[in-house]
């Protein structure tokens, strides 16, 4: 069948949209090929069609379990034999679906960049007849871009087991760097790039300073009808949000996480049946997400980077009708948004310190441990060594990125608990309760007060120790307060382990990159610069600063964001005041035609609406020689008129 066949049967479309048809061509072509197109714009046609068209399997690298079990999910629905191969899948499913892309019918199998380098998975792919091998959300191979993935580096080395295999890569968000560096860590031979406008023509962007956000959201929400998401940065705004907008009669659900996999699945559902009308969520929501009726995405927090901004701005209006991108924000906001950065690259000092502390944590001699694997309790390693939280944290991940040690997923995800009520009702409880008294005062104790405000790591292990109970009671009792609606407690889902990927260095002359350390934090901050250059410009059409971030210039205004609106309007407002400011000279010249008349005379017959105005335009009249004073202080035409 043709390109257009395809089409039509599997997708219902009758033609492609700009770009697709030139860029499906290359695939069959042979040639390597990247794509670079808005959030929205249709990638997955671009490598779905050239494969469908030819024999054998894709091979498609994606960097999210949820985007891989969407779109497998979307060609099933089609009538199109897919295959997802990710994390928690038992070995013998794995086994099973890989066999099944060697001798079954198979058109499409997705793995995460990770997957490529296990034994089992190159082994099998030698066996496999692969047509394509697509790498989505492509950005993410690269440091410049702004979710780098370092097993992404690594596709080159897949790619050598498949070497007559044309190679697609496609993103929505790239930089002239980032671009350059795709190219070159995928190994590219002779590519073709395609790069589609990153300009949307019925989305209008704005930005507003508030000081009040959450009265300006819910305005918005009743003045634009229709389906919604509104970002925030942390878990707990995100009930907050959605509680307060229920409260004002906009039917929200949130969504972020922390939520089982059942209660993420159920909520996004509701959101895209519209059966909710808004999603408050982190930025864990949206990749993958085939809504086309999205009206607005509102940020209520500024996210890190432009291109995280644009890609979730993009979720609205995929289905061409006019939509809205806003964001709200103070004057806290983009002052945070550096000291973010400086926060996330603690000193190469603490960076040692930390990787010293963690060889005495687990006792291993210098030169020892190489592949080692160790529970580890984040909390109790920063309490006994007396170091600072968050700064320790930020230090364990640059020694990750480095190659030094890997952290299980569970560590990023440690048991975190926060209060839903205030210090009065907390008291009552305890007050009504007197069994769970002493041990809500170990918390407090142990945590402290920002458990009223934020979530909070905690340790199980430590409270248990603390209290003389076993882990599984303070958990269970943990879950009954969360039951009585006094906490919201989210438990880790596993334990979490590090592991040394080198033998222990000593501390002092540990190999870090210091002068890459120092270029990665340069680039944030240079990232972070743009979000605020944006974010406060007073007066540049929003698209036309959004192209330039992407290295696309136009001269061309959108006409439609919030700056573009404020400047036609003061032009309106100009012209306006220049027909009135001619009309009133007229009939200033017109009256005094007659003969010299005082001010207040001039003034009780003109009666003007705006006094100041009137004076101003005199006093231009006076100043330009029309009119002039006689001897007796009236105002006369001048003998030149």
């Amino acid at each position: 069948m043709s390109a257009q066949e395809i089409l039509k049967q599997f997708w219902g479309y009758d033609s492609f949209r700009p770009l697709q048809e030139s860029i499906i061509a290359s695939v069959l072509a042979g040639k390597d090929t990247l794509a670079l197109m808005p959030t929205g714009g249709g990638k997955s046609l671009c490598f779905q069609v050239p494969a469908l068209m030819n024999e054998g399997i894709c091979i498609v690298v994606s960097p999210l379990i949820a985007l891989i079990q969407d779109q497998v999910e979307q060609l099933k629905r089609r009538g199109i034999s897919a295959i997802g191969i990710f994390s928690g899948m038992h070995k013998n499913q794995i086994d099973i679906a890989l066999d099944n892309c060697i001798y079954g019918n198979v058109k499409f199998l997705y793995v995460s960049p990770e997957r490529l380098q296990t034994t089992v998975f190159i082994e099998r792919a030698k066996q496999m007849k692969v047509n394509l091998l697509a790498i989505d959300e492509a950005h993410c191979i690269s440091q410049w871009g702004h979710d780098f993935r370092p097993p992404y580096l690594q596709i080159a080395e897949f790619r050598k087991l498949i070497p007559n295999t044309p190679l697609i890569a496609l993103t929505a968000t790239a930089t002239k760097e980032v671009r350059e560096e795709i190219l070159s860590r995928l190994e590219m031979s002779n590519p073709s790039v395609f790069q589609q406008s990153f300009a949307r023509a019925n989305l209008s962007y704005s930005a507003f300073k508030e000081d009040d956000k959450e009265r300006r959201l819910i305005k918005i929400l009743q003045s634009v009808q229709g389906s919604s998401v509104v970002y925030v940065r942390n878990r707990r705004r995100t009930q907050e949000i959605s509680d307060l907008l229920n409260r004002n009669q906009v039917l929200a659900t949130f969504y972020h996480a922390g939520l089982s996999a059942k209660e993420r699945t159920e909520r996004q559902e509701n959101w895209i049946k519209n059966r909710v009308r808004v999603m408050v969520a982190t930025n864990a929501f949206g990749m993958g997400i085939d809504k086309p009726d999205v009206r607005t995405v509102i940020h209520l927090d500024l996210p890190d980077t432009l291109e995280a901004y644009y890609q979730e701005a993009g979720r609205a209006g995929r289905d061409g009708e006019k939509a809205y991108s806003v964001v709200l924000y103070n004057q806290v906001d983009v002052e945070s948004l550096e000291k973010n950065v400086e926060q996330s690259y603690p000193s190469i000092d603490l960076i040692r310190k930390v990787y010293q502390c963690l060889g005495n944590f687990f006792q291993l001699a210098v030169g020892a441990g190489e592949f080692s694997s160790f529970d580890f309790d984040l909390v109790e390693f920063q309490k006994r060594f007396d170091l600072p939280p968050t700064d320790t944290y930020f230090a364990l991940k640059i020694l990750e990125n480095e190659g030094f040690i890997q952290l299980s997923d569970s560590f990023h995800s440690s048991s975190k608990i926060t209060f839903k009520v205030d210090n009065r009702q907390l008291y009552d409880f305890q007050l009504r309760n007197p069994k769970y008294d002493s041990f809500i005062k170990l918390v407090l104790r142990m945590y402290g007060g920002e458990l009223f405000s934020t979530f909070l790591n905690i340790s199980e292990a430590n409270l248990a120790k603390a209290y003389s109970l076993p882990v599984k009671e303070i958990e269970n009792m943990l879950l009954t307060l969360e039951k009585l609606n006094l906490v919201i407690y989210d438990k880790q889902k596993d334990r979490p382990q590090i592991t040394f990927l080198t033998p222990r260095f000593d501390a002092q002359t540990l190999p870090l990159q210091v002068l890459e350390i120092n270029r990665k934090k340069q680039r944030s901050l240079q990232k972070a610069k743009a979000v605020r250059h944006y974010t406060e410009h007073p007066d540049r059409c929003r698209t036309q600063l959004l192209l330039e971030y992407f290295s696309e210039i136009s001269d061309i205004e959108c006409g439609i964001c919030d700056n573009c609106l404020k400047r036609k309007k003061q032009e309106k407002q100009s012209t306006h005041n220049e027909v009135l400011i001619k009309n009133t000279q007229q009939k200033i010249v017109q009256l005094l035609s007659n003969g010299a008349m005082s001010l207040s005379l001039i003034m009780q017959i003109m009666q003007p609406i705006n006094e100041a105005l009137f004076r101003d335009i005199l006093r231009e009249m006076i100043g330009e020689g029309i009119l002039s004073y006689d001897f007796e202080g009236n105002l006369v035409l001048s003998k030149h008129q």
